[in-house]
């Protein structure tokens, strides 16, 4: 076997390493959601206007997860294709929703330990998918190619 790499088969390691991404960020959330809820006894509840608190469960906060992860691997690919250096864009985009998505559980949490807790997820997604897929950015590529 050579040590040469087609296109081909970059890509698809790319995919994986991308797709790996996605579900380690899936995982950290359920993690710590597991580590916080059952193990500290901490009650993740949210509240928006004036509707009845609810609880977040495992399955909300893997879902989460995913959806924020996979539309941060479609924002990437796309910046690789448009923009000269997809890395830094995509790394400063991704801080950047990071950032605004931690005044979500600082207005809907209905406790302070709710609060912390559901910042700690946040953290968490985003300590294991920014670091990842921005570690997978290409340079710059033309339409119609990869």
């Amino acid at each position: 076997m050579s040590g040469v790499s087609t296109p081909a088969l970059r890509d698809v390691r790319l995919s994986w390493v991308r797709a790996l991404c996605v579900a380690g960020g899936a995982a950290a959330a359920v993690i710590v959601w597991t580590i916080e809820v059952p193990l500290l006894g901490v009650r993740l509840s949210i509240r928006f206007g004036a509707m009845h608190p609810q609880t977040v469960a495992a399955g909300q906060v893997a879902g989460a997860a995913l959806v924020a992860a996979l539309l941060g691997w479609l924002l990437l690919t796309s910046l690789e294709r448009r923009t000269p250096r997809p890395r830094a864009a995509w790394t400063g985009a991704a801080l950047l929703v990071l950032v605004i998505s931690l005044a979500l559980p600082l207005v809907a949490a209905t406790t302070v330990s709710a609060a912390v807790g559901l910042i700690a997820l946040h953290l968490a997604v985003g300590a294991v998918v920014i670091p990842g897929m921005s570690h997978t950015a290409r340079p710059h590529l033309p339409l119609g190619s990869g």
